[in-house]
């Protein structure tokens, strides 16, 4: 019998949290149980202030094999992820979004493809119910991924995967401040395979997977995996310093020939510009390395859980 953990992170969810456990219960858990399987879900309350907490309690009510943990702020998605993965018992575990864009048959399908002997299995989006400016930017960021960091990273993208519990040990060993979750899976090599699904439009609730957020996890993505910054500015710097060479080459030609005598400050106002330009762009990629160092070494924890509810615990009282 396997047993497969479900990890769920919760923010500002009020109103989709008993839809969500209906469906998967209608299209996957069911079946789990059928095959003489088990699972177990795992809810991360992520420091949300709506009502989740509480409508996470009322489905807890419902189902022995639910446990919940609540954030003492907001730490990201992934963070809570890794906190699922922390608590989860399961042989495997595969991530969920509780805002139902989502095909709840994926846990299923997945699910089975790691019977047949894969360690990682990524729900790939082959198509969006979205708007053409959200798909745009979504492939875009996509596009960058494997061009700077990934190469392996699908064209679709991904953000709900299944990983078995090596790969589970492996993570939590890995001990990253600023995680891409995305990012460490398709590190690890293990053996891999993709299931494809269509994402469908929001019904319930606004996301917040605000635009700030999601140029940090690019940033995170790149800085911790990609040494391409560094590379580029490398070579910006050396075309500069190329094109001033021959700059000087040529004032010097055209004073020592023609005896034409160098005029004007505007040129060298502009180079000079363009200079401390990429003076600063460089400070601040190197800056961006060195601050994710520096939040490494000081260690700080990456969620602190503030409150938890299983049915042991509650037996236990």
């Amino acid at each position: 019998m396997a047993k497969l953990s479900i990890i769920i992170p919760v923010y500002y969810n009020a109103g989709e949290i008993l839809p969500l456990y209906e469906d998967m219960k209608e299209k996957a858990l069911d079946a789990i149980l059928a095959e003489d399987d088990d699972y177990e879900i795992i809810m991360i309350d992520d420091g949300s202030q709506d009502s989740s907490w509480e409508e996470m309690n009322a489905v807890f009510e419902k189902d022995d094999r639910i446990r919940l943990y609540r954030h003492s702020r907001n730490f990201g998605e992934h963070p809570a992820i890794l906190c699922g993965y922390s608590y989860c018992t399961g042989d495997c575990a595969i991530n969920k979004a509780a805002d139902l864009q989502e095909p709840s048959e994926l846990i299923l399908d997945m699910f089975h493809k790691w019977k047949e002997g894969y360690n990682v299995v990524l729900a790939v989006r082959e198509a969006r119910e979205e708007g053409a400016l959200q798909q745009f930017f979504a492939n875009f960021y996509y596009w960058c991924t494997r061009k700077i960091a990934f190469p392996q990273m699908p064209k679709g993208g991904f953000n709900i995967f299944l990983i078995d519990r090596r790969a589970i040990n492996v993570l939590l060993n890995m001990d990253e401040t600023n995680i891409a979750i995305e990012g460490q899976i398709l590190w690890l090599g293990f053996k891999s395979t993709t299931v494809p699904y269509v994402r469908k439009a929001r019904q319930i609730g606004k996301s917040r997977w605000t635009l700030k957020k999601k140029i940090k996890c690019f940033m995170d993505m790149m800085f911790t995996n990609s040494d391409v910054p560094i590379h580029f500015v490398g070579i910006i710097g050396g075309i500069v310093s190329l094109i001033s060479v021959i700059m000087i080459l040529y004032y010097v030609i055209k004073w020592a020939v023609v005896g034409e005598p160098v005029e004007g400050w505007t040129s060298m106002f502009v180079l000079l510009l363009l200079a401390f330009g990429i003076i600063m762009i460089t400070l601040s990629i190197l800056g961006n390395y060195l601050w994710r160092c520096f939040e490494s070494v000081k260690r700080k924890p990456v969620f602190i859980v503030e409150e938890e509810k299983t049915h042991e615990s509650t037996q236990e009282d």
